[in-house]
């Protein structure tokens, strides 16, 4: 509106100029010059050139050249008014708005004005038919006005329809240069004629007709052409696969294409409407959501070409009134075609997508339970066994119900199945977000165990996943108990998951002969180990000849670094086969009957040891691993304590270590054993603590004085709360049941400190020393740390020194003392 009232008043300021300087003509030339002058320009600016920009026909008439015509042969004042007049009576013939009369009239005065000045600097009019000398002052004036009336024009237009400048400026740039060469053609002729001879002016009009009849045509080609163009680069932009983008590339092109405001696509069977511009979707949602583009609507259904789909509505919508053109019509047909097409396809590509993916699951999942099947589960696992750099360690749970043919022999197949789905539920709410839950089948579920910071832990987290199953489950209206079995392995160097899902199978049948909840993997007791059955042949020639050696790793205090009892370490010296790990050895040695000659073997050369070390000055006990068949036999307290008179050691020098593979049905067996063992002054430590299920079990049937951490939580403590967490509860345990705790597997400095701040005050590991034959620790010991024999590190504090101690070590446990 403000540039609109600046031209209608600058147009107002030129009119009241020319019509002070209007020149006196007679009656009759006056008559005919005003007629002549206004008729043309009326003529100029009702044939006309129409073009669509957005929701606004905009018209490119002649009125310029009429208008520098005009001047060529009328003085400009008179010009500039009778194209005022002119124009005014154009614009209410064709019934112009208000507005657009105004700025008609204001635009072209002041383009008549601008011309007219042009050719006044040029001292017109001459009367030379010299083409130069007409030419040329005709040109300046006929740019002058052509740039005047782009200058004014373009911008209302902009602001108007809100296309920018730009776009309108390079708008059919090179066929409006054609058009204005074209006219000023006709301008220059039309003056030369008329300074030859007057009559030849009546070959002016047919010229003009046919340029432009010329001009219009070329405008609706390239209009078309460029439709066409668009309209190809539309339905080829379709022609994606996912739905989403299918609309979105609809919306704007469409706004391009049809030069809408807005594009609304309404999908009838998904309750979507899709709504934005050329910018990109301003709404996707459900329908129902209000517009707020008000002004015409042009809708088309989404029917396709044979008119047998109706997929929905394509809305196209303009601020103000709008009509489209025939061939307008056709091509939003055609895009409504393509566009309806392109959803069809879309959504039959997500249909077989969703198939696809459905079938996918189902070939990698268990169809009852919704787990996932043995195929995923190798997958997964081989897949993380082969990543480089996966974090932590990995293990396999395998789970097996106990008796479970007498649900579907009692109850029928049905309520069998309800029982499996139902533990499916139960461990896939106990399994953490890392691990994977899977049915094998029958009734045999595996859990891998994924990022665990130790091996250890996995046995913790088997407890919970049985755990999971001791409350009763309901079916078919009564309240079953289902009893399990569980068997933890550990991730093999070799092998994959065939190997791992092995051994866990080894390990849960381990557990179920043993009458046992849960039992970990253990090559000692893997029947598939063809080398372990070969070594057992030679075993009693191993007996016979003294092979089985003791190494002993030395106990430290973690506060003074002073030495206070050594484990022995049994090993086997092979003749070809050099040093053997017990691990491979023990089990056979107990199938084998050898394993009183064995355990006596073994616990004489450690009492052995522990007397040379006294005679040395260095009065230290000496523990010995046990295993559970030795406590089975009644003979075993009275063999043990004879060995100690034999080496004149007192019993309390001695500490027998067991290990959690007790069974609570075992226990009043070894009971006996155990209880004669305590009273004659023997120390029982109980090995590997945290590890096995039955943890608190055991402590709560079995005398034993300590209780040794395993070296897998002491190696993640930093790194894992978990594992932490298991060391703090068991340092508390003790201090609560007056036990010792012994930390294995100490190997830096800060693992030493944090567990003694933590109140363990003994440790072992290769911090310390690795294991020595006992000479070799007797030297050791001789020439200690710092001066200090029998010590192998540096003290945490000073003697005398006070020690700020944590609040968990102020309280409760006796323990050992420090010294300080």
């Amino acid at each position: 509106m403000l540039l609109v009232g600046l031209v209608v008043v600058l147009a107002g300021l030129a009119g009241a100029v020319s019509v002070a300087h209007l020149p006196s003509y007679g009656a009759t030339t006056a008559t005919v010059t005003w007629a002549t002058l206004i008729s043309l320009v009326a003529v100029g600016f009702i044939v006309k050139v129409r073009v669509r920009i957005r929701s606004t026909n905009h018209d490119i008439a002649w009125t310029e050249t009429a208008i520098v015509i005009g001047l060529a042969v009328a003085p400009a004042p008179v010009v500039i008014l009778a194209t005022g007049i002119g124009i005014a009576i154009s614009t209410t013939l064709t019934g112009s708005s208000p507005i657009k009369r105004a700025f008609g009239i204001g635009k072209n005065m002041l383009v008549a004005t601008a011309a007219g000045l042009v050719l006044h600097a040029f001292e017109w009019p001459t009367a030379s038919s010299d083409l130069t000398e007409t030419g040329i002052p005709l040109a300046v004036a006929y740019l002058a006005a052509v740039l005047l009336d782009e200058l004014v024009t373009l911008p209302v237009i902009s602001m108007a329809t809100g296309t920018s400048l730009r776009t309108l400026f390079r708008e059919d740039w090179g066929l409006r240069i054609s058009a204005a060469l074209a006219r000023l053609v006709v301008i220059v002729s039309t003056v030369l004629l008329i300074n030859i001879d007057i009559r030849l002016l009546l070959a002016v009009p047919p010229l003009m007709l046919n340029l432009h009849l010329l001009y219009s045509a070329r405008i609706r080609s390239r209009t078309e052409q460029q439709v066409w163009q668009r309209l190809a680069q539309t339905t080829d932009a379709l022609n994606v696969v996912e739905l989403g983008d299918v609309l979105t590339t609809a919306v704007t092109r469409a706004a391009e294409l049809f030069s809408a405001d807005e594009v609304e696509v309404e999908l009838r069977d998904a309750d979507r409407v899709v709504r934005g511009g050329a910018d990109g979707v301003t709404y996707d949602g459900p329908v129902g959501e209000p517009t707020t583009v008000q002004g015409a609507v042009v809708p088309v259904r989404l029917e396709g070409h044979d008119k047998t789909a109706d997929v929905g509505m394509l809305r196209l919508r303009f601020r103000g009134p709008v009509k489209l053109s025939e061939r307008e019509h056709y091509t939003l047909y055609t895009f409504a075609s393509a566009l309806c097409t392109a959803i069809r396809n879309a959504q039959a590509y997500a249909e077989l997508a969703r198939v696809a993916q459905a079938h996918a699951h189902d070939a990698t999942h268990d169809a009852l339970t919704g787990l996932a099947n043995r195929r995923h589960l190798l997958d997964a696992g081989n897949e993380q066994l082969h990543q480089r750099h996966a974090d932590g360690v990995t293990a396999l749970v395998l789970i097996d119900l106990n008796h479970f043919k007498e649900v579907n022999d009692t109850l029928g197949h049905a309520a069998g199945d309800q029982m499996l789905a139902a533990v499916a539920e139960r461990l896939r709410a106990a399994a953490r977000a890392d691990d994977l839950v899977a049915r094998l089948g029958g009734d045999e579920f595996a859990v891998l165990l994924r990022a665990l910071p130790a091996p250890a832990v996995a046995a913790h987290r088997a407890e919970t996943l049985l755990t999971a199953l001791h409350e009763p489950f309901d079916v078919e209206g009564m309240r079953i108990n289902v009893e399990a079995s569980g068997g933890i392995a550990v991730a093999p160097a070799t092998g994959g998951m065939v190997e791992l899902l092995r051994r866990a199978d080894v390990a849960m049948y381990q557990a179920k002969r043993a009458g046992q909840r849960i039992a970990s993997y253990a090559p000692a007791r893997d029947t598939a180990d063809l080398g372990r059955l070969a070594l057992g042949g030679e075993l009693p020639r191993a007996v016979a000849d003294h092979e089985f050696t003791v190494n002993f790793q030395p106990i430290v205090d973690l506060g003074t670094g002073e030495v206070i009892a050594a484990e022995a370490l049994a090993r086997w010296r092979h003749p070809t086969h050099g040093m053997i790990d017990p691990l491979r050895f023990l089990e056979a040695v107990e199938r084998s009957g050898l394993l009183p000659a064995f355990a006596e073997a073994i616990l004489d050369e450690a009492l052995i040891a522990a007397g040379s070390w006294r005679d040395a000055g260095f009065d230290v006990p000496v523990a010995v691993n046990v295993s559970p068949r030795s406590l089975l036999d009644a003979r075993f307290p009275g063999a043990v304590l004879a060995r100690l008179r034999a080496h004149d050691l007192p019993p309390d020098r001695l500490v027998l270590e067991l290990t959690e593979t007790l069974t609570l049905s075992q226990l009043d067996v070894v009971d006996q054993v155990l209880t004669r063992l305590r009273d004659s002054g023997v120390r029982l430590a109980l090995d590997d603590f945290g590890t096995g299920y039955s943890s608190l079990s055991l402590l709560s049937r079995i005398p034993v004085h300590e209780l040794k951490i395993d070296r897998s939580f002491v190696t993640a403590m930093e790194s894992s709360t978990e594992a932490a967490a298991i060391i703090r509860s068991t340092l508390d345990l003790g201090r609560s049941l007056d036990l010792a705790v012994v930390a294995e597997g100490v190997e830096r400095e800060a693992q030493r400190r944090a567990l003694w701040e933590l109140g363990c005050t003994a440790g072992q590991g290769h911090l310390f020393a690795r294991p020595l034959p006992a000479g070799t620790l007797l030297a050791v010991l001789q020439r200690g740390t710092g001066g200090r024999a029998g010590c192998l590190a540096a003290a945490l504090h000073d003697a005398g020194a006070v020690v700020r101690l944590p609040q968990g070590r102020r309280q409760g446990g006796r323990g050992r003392h420090l010294p300080a």
